[in-house]
């Protein structure tokens, strides 16, 4: 049956790919902005610092999915009370609007609440956060444990690959985490250029990437069945960085020979320690939306078509 799910962050990258999946499975979808914005779905301006707006925001909303973040890293740790607010308050508020109209909550987190000393962590780890941005985030899914305890759903995603659905610019160049990574190598290995293929100790080193559009899909599965708990939605291999860039040689028949490792540039760093193997199990996951396989292969091989055709391609059907 068709949902109304409103969404924060429609406009941003995974939530645009997460909206556009939604509304071509046949659900409505409302995003939630602070300003007005033109996209393929209705949005509605509210004021993120005021509940009651919120919550008007959600009116006939059968879900909320709660995207939206403040990216800026580095303000993060400078201004720990614009982070608080941002991260944990807003959910907290996003979350009493939703209880407002008995909304799902449906909160996109991250693998970084997570310390990356474990290989495929389980779904039931509450995490172990190794900065403040990780501890931000596991903040907001105790918000989301505590005020929607029984169809409350934390859906960490990790390693996102997919290209922004409003937006035409280029991939952000790649960073000390797996965010963009696979975008900005095949736009760079088509140029002809050499990719530097970041390593050491300050450098996400293993995960387990996922397709934006992907996300989407399995999100679906979370909401048509008011799925509540903690879920991964990953795809089904944890994979080292530079094992990474090889496999996506091969799936877009690129040159392996302009590949290169080395140490990040001091001025690319987060300004603080990241988890080293952040890579998430989605074994439980799988078993409670009834998911079939996603091999990392094929969803290297929808990307591809996704760049192809501009078309944001899942693997996983709605229900």
């Amino acid at each position: 049956m068709p949902k109304t799910i409103a969404i924060t962050g429609s406009t941003g990258f995974v939530g645009s790919n997460v909206a556009a999946v939604l509304q071509k499975a046949g659900h409505r979808v409302i995003g939630l902005g602070r300003k007005p914005a033109t996209a393929p779905w209705e949005i509605r301006v509210v004021d993120f610092d005021s509940v009651s707006s919120i919550s008007a925001g959600l009116e006939g909303a059968d879900a909320v999915i709660h995207a939206a973040i403040a990216n800026d890293f580095t303000r993060l740790i400078n201004d720990r009370e614009f982070a608080y607010d941002n991260y944990v308050l807003m959910t907290q508020r996003v979350a009493l609007a939703a209880l407002e109209h008995s909304a799902q909550m449906i909160y996109i987190s991250t693998d970084w609440v997570l310390d990356g000393t474990q290989h495929l962590t389980v779904e039931t780890n509450p995490g172990n956060p190794v900065n403040f941005y990780g501890y931000l985030k596991a903040m907001g899914e105790q918000v989301v444990r505590d005020l929607h305890p029984r169809d409350g759903a934390i859906c960490r995603i990790s390693g996102v690959m997919g290209q922004h659905q409003l937006q035409e610019e280029g991939p952000r160049s790649q960073d000390v985490g797996f965010g963009y990574f696979v975008h900005t190598l095949v736009t760079t290995l088509q140029r002809g250029e050499i990719f530097t293929v970041w390593n050491g100790p300050n450098v996400n080193s293993v995960a387990a990437p996922s397709l934006a559009a992907e996300i989407g899909a399995q999100l679906e599965r979370v909401v048509s069945r008011r799925a509540g708990g903690t879920f991964h939605l990953v795809g089904d291999e944890a994979i080292e960085r530079f094992e990474l860039a090889k496999l996506v040689c091969d799936v877009f028949e690129l040159n392996h020979d302009l590949l290169a490792e080395g140490l990040p540039p001091e001025s690319e760093l987060f300004p603080a320690p990241v988890p080293g193997d952040s890579s998430l199990s989605n074994r439980l996951t799988k078993e409670r939306l009834g998911l079939a396989a996603t091999p990392l292969r094929d969803l290297l091989d929808a990307f591809k078509r996704e760049l192809a055709t501009g078309v944001a391609t899942p693997i996983t059907q709605p229900e």
